[in-house]
């Protein structure tokens, strides 16, 4: 189980407040499968909360034990029903250039297009969001003016136009 200081357990704790709970224990208690979809979790997010729907606190403190033993995840926070469990990812190893991409970046120099264009394609609309606040003020288009009271509608001229002229 990896040590947790306690400022990293305050970060950790801080970071959760926010976070929905993606497994559920039920009346079934921890099973092999609940144990495999915390593990698929802890891969995925690094930081999980899980609720358990059990009335005895005990046997929750027993669970999130038994949890952080079997899956070496290190236990942030308990509170009521709710168990918040960290695990660091684990290292992932350098990727080794595969022939696919090899081909890629051939079609890209014979193409004519650099890299940095294919790249751009592929960033999210909210990276490229204006990043300051003047920016963003200066990127919106003007809204629309309500008339004064000084310019008349064409409705109001035509008719005094066509009163004018019987």
């Amino acid at each position: 189980m990896p040590a947790i200081t306690p400022t990293h357990r305050r970060e950790l704790r801080a970071k959760a407040h926010h976070l929905h709970p993606v497994v559920i224990v039920g009346h079934h208690g921890l099973t092999a499968a609940v144990l495999h979809e915390i593990d698929v979790n802890l891969l995925a997010h690094e930081l999980i909360k899980i609720r358990v729907f059990n009335e005895d606190r005990e046997q929750r403190e027993a669970m999130l034990e038994r949890i952080c033993t079997t899956l070496d995840a290190a236990a942030v926070q308990h509170i009521g029903r709710l168990l918040v469990l960290w695990r660091p990812a684990p290292l992932k190893p350098e990727a080794q250039p595969t022939a696919t991409d090899a081909r890629r970046r051939d079609r890209g120099a014979k193409s004519g297009t650099s890299r940095k264009a294919n790249t751009m394609a592929k960033i999210t609309p909210q990276a490229r969001r204006p990043r300051s606040p003047l920016a963003r003020t200066t990127a919106r288009p003007a809204a629309p003016r309500a008339p004064s009271s000084k310019t008349r509608r064409p409705s109001v001229q035509a008719a005094r136009r066509r009163r004018q002229g019987s």
